[in-house]
């Protein structure tokens, strides 16, 4: 939607007016007079978690994790679920198991799919269990013998990290076939672009030129209108782990208060996120992530806001107090048994579920989910969901029949694979649509609670977190009956600075208007000099980045090859807040600041943003709004879904998701939601121009 309008709205006053402008410019001129401030990435390696103090406290932050995830994989809300329309076709029969072919629908017409491994015998109760797989060669069909030759293989067996070749050739098919020995009907499934996932050709496409539409349709993942939607393939990938779990649910047999999921790697990262966000996991055994270290280097690994506040330790931890296994390794996680564990250890001992935690530290290995880590892995399930093994002795396994491609493949001439509009490009964009009209259903149906959370943990500041800040003063001066400060509003808990101007009438009533611009940083004399002249304070912040072409970012390749998967939204806006949050957590710090200066002595704040400010002011009024008595922007005909690249100082990610614009203005505008989003396009005055606007505010003020 493009026009646009002034809209003043008093607090517990009708809206005054409304006037049509014209389209926000977005980017250009020089960056403002503060530091880029320093960018989180995946290897910043300081991921530490800290444990709540209280039961009733790890209950609020468990809350925290479990929405955070959700809200960076797209699942905040869970959309509607749509049929399954599950396969399941072409058994291969084992001495003492068996293997089915599956697939099934997690969004109408994109399969997931997999094998089912069962016991020979089923049993009328079992557990079942999920293992997504990492990042080895061909995933579901690794055949370490045909990647790395038999002299490999016997390598592992040699260093005690296997026992048997069949194991060594696919330690993936190992824990399925052992774990359905044991009594557990196992979904052993693909991940995108892996096996039989061929739907989306690529795992890790990056960004394509011929996919940059704005409108579902026609854009494709890593575009800035699939990031605006929260569209990416760790959410497909996570949403797909939640419809194993339906799909694990309806296997007969399987009992579903005996639910699990162990992966490793790449299958760790999914076994942490499934577990965080659905609990109808009951015990989960991530090996080889959770670490305080690296978090994970794919993008099914990463989206934006998942580690904003929180690392894999935290996200694993949100298991708790249901029973949790983690791994250690010659890896990023070999520090896991002095970094991590010890929280995660004070964390179920304060929950009185001490026995319900299990750590492996086997760091004489490489990175790997080998006999050693699997053999833990069995005990933890034998325990936990009563498989009626004797817990005080190792599970060995046996040796087992490899099964080749051929073997597992679901596709097969009665079965044929997805081909044509079902596959590629156009399945990808196909796909995009219909999550985009599943989510904004769900969106719909609780809007009010929904983008008032969701812009909430975008934006992630409190207004109370910024209670700590102070002014401080670098110099002062009179000149012409007008108090001038320069100074700095500083909140120290953040490590945040934010230079600041202000100017005060000789006779000053009280009032203070902080005004926020993305352009020069003081207004026309002009301006500035009718606002004093009714007695006004005017606060003017010089905001981070002010007037940066571009938002920062941790990847090289974002300018050298944009294209690429390294240069996705994810590993910058995962670790970091996007510069629009930045100005607005800018404009909570300040207010605090002013508050404190000026004390009992100020009546009124007024919140003025033009020039590019209106849209931070709305975002930052609703976030204080019983701390602002007046609100007046120019929102410029903005709208974030109008926002083409994801390094654009005005992208964030998903606002088109969480209503856009009009979304700030329901949560900022006192009046109805309805009323405050009707009002923007129906309420033209004819007035245009900053003049106009501060007129309207004074005189309004006067008249009261």
């Amino acid at each position: 939607m493009r026009g646009g309008g002034w809209l003043i709205i008093l607090r517990g006053m009708k809206l005054v007016c409304c006037v049509l402008v014209g389209l926000i410019a977005c980017g250009g001129g020089v960056s403002g007079a503060e530091p880029m401030r320093a960018l989180r990435s995946l290897d910043s390696g300081d991921f530490h978690m800290v444990v709540p103090e209280t039961v009733k406290a790890w209950e609020q932050r468990r809350k925290e994790i479990r929405e955070r995830v959700a809200l960076a994989a797209g699942l905040f809300p869970m959309p509607e679920k749509t049929p399954l329309n599950a396969v399941v076709h072409g058994r291969v029969e084992r001495e003492d198991y068996t293997i089915d072919r599956v697939f099934f629908e997690s969004y109408p017409g994109h399969f997931v799919t997999g094998s089912l491994y069962l016991p020979k015998v089923v049993p009328a109760s079992m557990p079942g269990i999920l293992c997504p797989h990492g990042h080895w060669k061909n995933g579901r069909f690794m055949d370490a013998a045909e990647d790395t030759g038999h002299r490999a293989v016997e390598a592992q067996i040699a260093s005690g990290a296997e026992v048997f070749e069949s194991a060594a050739r696919s330690p993936l098919q190992a824990r399925c076939v052992q774990l359905a020995r044991m009594g557990c009907a196992v979904f052993h499934y693909d991940t995108l672009g892996t096996a039989d996932s061929m739907q989306i050709s690529d795992h890790r496409s990056g960004a394509r030129d011929h996919l940059k539409g704005k409108v579902p349709g026609q854009y494709g993942l890593y575009s800035a209108a699939a990031e605006l939607r929260l569209q990416t393939n760790f959410g497909l990938q996570t949403y797909n782990s939640v419809r194993a779990l339906d799909f694990i649910e309806t296997v007969p047999g399987v009992d579903p208060k005996r639910l699990g999921v162990t992966g490793a790697s790449g299958g760790a990262t999914q076994t942490m996120m499934l577990t965080a966000v659905d609990d109808r996991v009951a015990a989960a055994f991530p090996c080889v992530m959770t670490s305080t270290s690296m978090q994970g280097g794919c993008t099914c690994e990463n989206a934006p806001y998942l580690r904003i506040g929180q690392g894999n330790v935290d996200i694993a931890a949100a298991t708790a107090p249901r029973p949790l296994g983690v791994t250690a390794a010659d890896d990023w996680t070999i520090e896991l048994e002095t970094k991590g564990f010890p929280e995660l250890t004070q964390l179920y001992a304060m929950l009185g579920k001490p026995d319900n935690l299990t750590g492996v530290f086997a760091t004489q290995f490489k990175h790997n989910y080998n006999h050693v880590s699997r053999t833990a892995m069995y005990g933890f399930f034998n325990r936990h969901f009563g498989l009626g093994l004797d817990v005080n002795e190792p599970i060995l396994e046996r040796d087992f029949v490899f099964s080749t491609p051929a073997e597992l493949t679901v596709w097969t001439e009665k079965h044929p694979a997805p081909s044509g509009a079902e596959t590629g490009e156009a399945h990808e964009v196909a796909l995009l649509k219909r999550w985009v009209e599943l989510s904004e259903a769900a969106v719909a149906s609780q809007r009010e609670t929904v983008e008032k959370e969701a812009w909430a943990m975008m934006i992630g500041r409190r207004a109370a977190e910024a209670s700590g800040a102070k002014w401080v003063v670098s110099k002062e001066w009179e000149d012409a009956g007008r108090r001038w400060m320069n100074g700095e509003a500083q909140l120290a808990t953040k490590g945040e600075v934010v230079p600041v101007r202000i100017v005060s009438p000789e006779d000053w009533k009280g009032r203070v208007v902080l005004w926020l611009r993305e352009g020069e940083p003081e207004p026309k004399p002009g301006h500035l000099a009718k606002l004093l002249e009714a007695g006004v304070a005017v606060v003017l912040p010089d905001l981070y980045l002010r007037g940066a072409a571009r938002a920062p970012s941790v990847n090289p390749e974002a300018e050298t090859a944009p294209n690429s998967w390294k240069a996705a939204a994810c590993y910058t806006y995962g670790y970091n807040p996007s510069v629009f949050a930045r100005r607005v957590h800018d404009v909570l710090t300040v207010t605090a600041a002013v508050r404190g200066l000026f004390g009992e002595k100020m009546k009124e704040l007024s919140v003025l943003g033009t020039d590019g400010g209106g849209i931070v002011a709305l975002a930052a009024a609703g976030l204080m709004r019983d701390d602002v008595d007046q609100l007046a922007v120019d929102t410029e005909g903005f709208r974030f879904a109008e926002v083409e690249s994801i390094w654009d100082v005005n992208f964030v990610p998903g606002a088109v998701k969480y209503g856009d614009v009009p979304a700030l203005l329901r949560l900022s505008d006192p009046l109805p939601a309805s009323v405050a989003g009707e009002a923007v396009g129906s309420k033209e005055t004819g007035r245009a121009g900053v003049e106009e606007l501060i007129a309207d505010v004074v005189s309004v003020r006067a008249a009261e």
